[in-house]
C-alpha cells in the first residue's frame, strides 16, 4: 500500500496541478495521501515533515529568489532588455533572424535575467523580426527558448540560474562546476537547437508559408498558467504588470554592464575571493556547524545579483520613472515562486520519509550504467512529473544527494560532474506540455501547442537530451574538466 500510496500521490499532484490547481493546496493534499496510505501520522507529517522541506527550502534559496527577481525586474523597467535584444538583433540583421534571436534570449538569461522577464520583451521584438524575413511565426518560442532556457540555464559555467545553484549545498561546488563539459554542451546544444531551425525554415519556404500572423497584441496574464509558471521559475508574471518602464533605453554599453558585472562577481567570488577568506567560524553550532562549501555558491550568486541590481539602478537612476514601484514588483515576484517550488519540495520529503521509498531509491539506484546515469534518469523523471526543472531537482537531491555523494566517492567521480549532470538533466523533461515556461511563452506569443510545440520539442527538449548524454559519456571516460 505504500507503493501505491506514492504512485497515487504522484498522480494527483501531477493531475491537479496540470489542470491549474495551485501547487500550495495540491502539494500538501497528495503528500497527506501518500501518508495515509503508507499508515504513518497525517498532522505529524504535515507541520514538522513537510513544512520542514519547505521551511529548508525557502530558508536555503529565498536570498536568491529575492536578488534575481529584483534584477530582472530593474532590468526590464529601465529599458536595459529592450536596448541589449534590439542592439544584437539590428547588428545581426533580418537575414540571420534566427541566430538574432536566440543570442539575444542567450544573453540576458546568461547574464541573471529570469526567462519570465526576458519573455516579454523578447516576443514582440522577435515578431517585428519574424514578420521583416517572412519566417513562420510557429517558429518563434522555439527559437526564443533555445536562447532561454536550454545552455544558458544549466549548462554555461557561471550561470546564476536557480537551477545552476542549487546542486552547489549538496555536493560543495559552485556554479563554475565542469566547465569544460558545460561549454560541450552548450556548443551541442546550440549547434543542434540551431539546425534544427534552419531546416525548420527551409522547409517552410519552399512550402510558400510565410509570417502568417497579425499585429502583436500583449496578452492579460492568465491565472491557470501564472500558477504554472510559479511552479517552474523565480519570477511570478503578474508582477511584470506592476512598476513603470520607461520610455527609453540605455546604451548597449551601459545596458549590458550589469550583466558582465553578475558574471565577473559570480566567477571572482566563486574562485577568488572567498577560496581566501577563513570561514572555520561556521563549523560552530550558531552558524549551522556547516563548511563553507555548503554555502559558498549561494553566497557568490547572491553578491553577484546584488551587485548587478545595484548597478542597474545607478547606471538608470533618471530612467526608472517608479524605482519604488519596480523594487517593490521586483520583491514581490519572489514570494510566490519560492513558496510554490518548496511545497513541492515539502511533499518530496513526505515521500522520502515513507518506509516504501527505499524501493523507489534501490529502483533509481539500479538502473545499468552507474550513478550518473541513474542520476540522470532521476532527474528526467522528476522534472517531467512536477513541471520543474528546480522542484524535480530538489526533490531528488534531498532524497539522494547524500547517497549519490557517498557513491562518487567510491567510485572516484569529481561532484563537479555529478553538478553539470544534475543541472544539465534536470532541464530535459521539465518542457513537458504542462511546463509553466512552455505555457506562458506560448500565451505570450499568442500562439498553441498544436502551432509550436513540436519545434519546441526538438529545440529544447532533444537537444539537451543529446548534450546531456555526450557529458556522461565525456564524464565517464575522462572524468570532469
Amino acid at each position: 500500500m505504500g507503493l501505491l500510496g506514492i504512485l497515487l500521490a504522484l498522480a494527483l499532484l501531477m493531475w491537479l496541478a496540470f489542470r491549474g490547481w495551485s501547487v500550495l493546496l495540491v502539494a500538501p493534499a497528495a503528500a497527506l495521501l501518500a501518508a495515509a496510505m503508507s499508515g504513518e501520522p497525517l498532522l505529524a507529517h504535515w507541520t514538522q515533515t513537510f513544512m520542514g522541506g519547505a521551511s529548508r527550502f525557502v530558508a536555503q534559496w529565498f536570498p536568491l529568489f529575492l536578488l534575481g527577481g529584483l534584477f530582472g525586474k530593474l532590468m526590464d523597467d529601465s529599458g536595459s532588455i529592450t536596448s541589449i535584444a534590439r542592439y544584437l538583433t539590428e547588428r545581426l540583421g533580418t537575414h540571420r533572424t534566427m541566430l538574432s534571436v536566440v543570442i539575444a534570449s542567450a544573453v540576458v538569461t546568461y547574464g541573471g535575467v529570469s526567462v519570465f522577464v526576458a519573455f516579454f520583451v523578447l516576443v514582440p521584438m522577435a515578431q517585428e523580426m519574424f514578420r521583416a524575413a517572412d519566417i513562420p511565426r510557429r517558429l518563434m518560442p522555439a527559437t526564443i527558448c533555445l536562447g532561454a532556457f536550454t545552455f544558458t540555464m544549466s549548462a554555461l559555467p557561471g550561470s546564476p540560474s536557480i537551477n545552476n545553484a542549487i546542486p552547489m549545498p549538496y555536493f560543495g561546488t559552485t556554479p563554475f562546476a565542469a566547465p569544460g563539459l558545460g561549454i560541450i554542451a552548450s556548443i551541442i546544444t546550440l549547434a543542434f537547437g540551431m539546425w534544427w531551425l534552419g531546416r525548420a525554415e527551409a522547409a517552410a519556404r519552399q512550402a510558400g508559408e510565410g509570417y502568417g500572423g497579425g499585429l502583436y497584441v500583449a496578452p492579460a496574464i492568465d491565472e491557470k498558467i501564472r500558477e504554472h509558471a510559479t511552479a517552474a521559475g523565480e519570477f511570478d508574471p503578474a508582477e511584470i504588470l506592476h512598476g513603470k518602464r520607461c520610455d527609453g533605453g540605455p546604451s548597449f554599453a551601459l545596458a549590458v554592464l550589469p550583466l558582465v558585472l553578475v558574471i565577473v562577481t559570480n566567477f571572482l567570488m566563486s574562485l577568488v575571493v572567498l577560496r581566501r577568506l577563513d570561514y572555520s567560524f561556521l563549523a560552530e553550532k550558531a552558524w549551522g556547524g556547516i563548511t563553507i562549501g555548503a554555502v559558498a555558491g549561494t553566497w557568490s550568486v547572491a553578491v553577484a545579483l546584488a551587485v548587478g541590481a545595484l548597478t542597474v539602478v545607478v547606471v538608470n537612476y533618471r530612467r526608472l520613472p517608479a524605482l519604488r514601484e519596480s523594487m517593490d514588483a521586483g520583491a514581490n515576484s519572489s514570494v510566490l515562486p519560492v513558496l510554490t517550488i518548496g511545497s513541492l519540495v515539502g511533499f518530496g520529503a513526505v515521500v522520502a520519509a515513507m518506509p516504501a521509498f527505499a524501493v523507489v531509491r534501490d529502483a533509481v539506484l539500479s538502473i545499468q550504467g552507474g550513478p550518473l546515469v541513474s542520476l540522470t534518469a532521476a532527474m528526467n523523471v522528476l522534472a517531467g512529473l512536477t513541471g520543474s526543472a528546480s522542484g524535480g531537482m530538489v526533490i531528488a537531491l534531498d532524497a539522494l544527494g547524500d547517497t549519490y555523494m557517498r557513491l562518487a566517492a567510491e567510485q572516484g567521480i569529481d561532484p563537479a560532474l555529478l553538478h553539470r549532470v544534475a543541472t544539465i538533466s534536470s532541464g530535459t523533461l521539465d518542457a513537458l506540455p504542462h511546463n509553466g515556461t512552455v505555457l506562458t511563452v506560448l500565451q505570450v506569443s499568442g500562439l498553441t501547442h498544436r502551432e509550436s510545440y513540436f519545434d519546441m520539442v526538438m529545440t529544447v527538449i532533444v537537444s539537451v537530451i543529446i548534450s546531456s548524454l555526450a557529458v556522461i559519456v565525456l564524464g565517464s571516460v575522462f572524468g570532469s574538466f
